[in-house]
């Protein structure tokens, strides 16, 4: 069991940066307002797929002659963190839609390509909606499906495994924040729908249960393990996670 998030945050947050305490205190919140940064990019530039393949090259960089396949995913899941969190955090403390769509949000890279940060234009407008589906949508539709269409095209890996990727950080926080003490329940029941509901709004849900607990025989721990892989053990500078779905995964599996 996690601990309780302690008594400072009993005080209910008004903005971004005040949620960004006790548990998410060592990640840092998106710059709101003003001008973009220098160094900022618009994502929005990669729905040209030239444009998206030079923003990945340098972390492909790191990787001479590394699986492209298994750069991109880890490439991705450095940009799915920096969305998930604010966006997860905006709707749960403070009921909030934040504008992360492909066309609005700015990252921020750091040296080596990996998006670390974000640039929002505003706080995020007041939600009416408990339908996960609405809810959320300018994170899924807005974002994360046209860059996972584009990424999938780019380097003939299969949608599901960025689905994967995005999901995964997405049930993490989740988790982390359901024990808030500001936690909006309307919020937290859409989210979780959006994670264990096979389908939404009538179609395959590709964020249905991305992670899953399970009891190994013989043994009272309950583990966790991805419903798909990252492929990260396909480089060679990674062993593969703890939570990998690969069981006996190894470098001979690489073979």
């Amino acid at each position: 069991m996690p601990l309780a998030f302690s008594e400072p945050d009993m005080l209910r947050p008004t903005t971004l940066a005040e949620c960004y305490t006790d548990r998410l205190a060592h990640l840092t919140p998106p710059r709101i307002g003003g001008t973009p940064p220098a160094g900022a990019i618009k994502a929005s530039r990669w729905r040209n797929p030239a444009l998206l393949e030079q923003s990945i090259a340098p972390y492909a960089a790191r990787f001479a002659g590394g699986d492209r396949r298994a750069v991109t995913s880890l490439w991705s899941k450095w940009l799915f963190s920096s969305l998930t969190v604010p966006t997860v955090v905006s709707h749960l403390l403070l009921d909030r839609n934040p504008p992360v769509a492909l066309d609005d949000v700015y990252v921020l890279p750091n040296e080596e390509g990996c998006v670390t940060g974000l640039w929002l234009a505003h706080e995020g407008e007041s939600m009416t909606t408990d339908d996960p589906v609405e809810r959320f949508s300018t994170l899924i539709d807005g974002h994360w499906a046209p860059l996972i269409e584009r990424l999938s095209t780019l380097v003939g890996l299969a949608p599901r495994v960025f689905w994967s990727n995005a999901g995964g950080y997405l049930d993490y926080y989740v988790n982390l924040l359901a024990d808030h003490p500001s936690v909006r329940p309307n919020a937290l029941a859409a989210a979780r729908a959006l994670l264990e509901s096979r389908t939404l709004g009538g179609q395959r849900n590709p964020l249905y249960q991305p992670v899953r607990s399970y009891q190994p025989k013989g043994s009272d721990e309950v583990k966790q393990v991805r419903k798909l892989c990252c492929l990260r053990y396909l480089l060679d500078e990674f062993e593969v996670c703890s939570n990998c779905p690969l069981e006996g995964c190894d470098r001979q599996v690489r073979r």
